[in-house]
């Protein structure tokens, strides 16, 4: 029986791309995971990360939920035909989900943001929630929070 190298092999996914500053500015209340339709070598480009949600939102028009201002790069191996970077893309999900959606976002006053992009089972997925803006002083209290903790696993990790 031939031995198996010591080397294990992480394996070479595709990258998770994160809206980082939809967490700060935004408070999180419920999540749904949606698929993406996209055209011809977007999914490369989104394989390899390159894309940008930070200034994207949802709306929901005609019972169909749609992202909008999501930057995605183009691939620099495709052929003529490249897809506009920052058009309109469909996102799917079950009807019911989207109405259940529609009617928080008008009931409470809440908006539909995109969290983050990533591949699940060979398909892209972009994680879609229903967030309530913070004020000012909510984003210190956050900012200080984090802060204390860093503190404090620094001074746990010198003892």
């Amino acid at each position: 029986m031939a031995k198996k190298s010591g080397k294990s092999r992480e394996p070479q996914g595709p990258a998770t791309i994160q809206n980082r500053r939809a967490r700060y500015d935004y408070e999180i209340l419920d999540t749904l995971e949606t698929g993406m339709v996209l055209q011809g070598s977007e999914v490369k480009s989104l394989y390899a990360g390159r894309a940008h949600i930070a200034d994207a939102y949802c709306r929901i028009v005609n019972g169909e939920l749609w992202v909008y201002h999501l930057d995605i790069e183009p691939w620099t191996h495709s052929s003529a035909f490249t897809p506009d970077r920052r058009r309109d893309r469909k996102l799917l999900a079950h009807a019911r989900e989207i109405v259940l959606l529609e009617r928080r976002a008008q009931e409470r006053g809440l908006s539909i943001i995109p969290l983050s992009i990533y591949f699940k089972n060979g398909k892209a997925k972009m994680l879609v929630g229903t967030a309530r803006g913070k004020h000012n002083y909510d984003k210190r209290e956050s900012l200080k929070d984090k802060e204390t903790k860093r503190d404090l696993r620094r001074e746990l990790r010198d003892l």
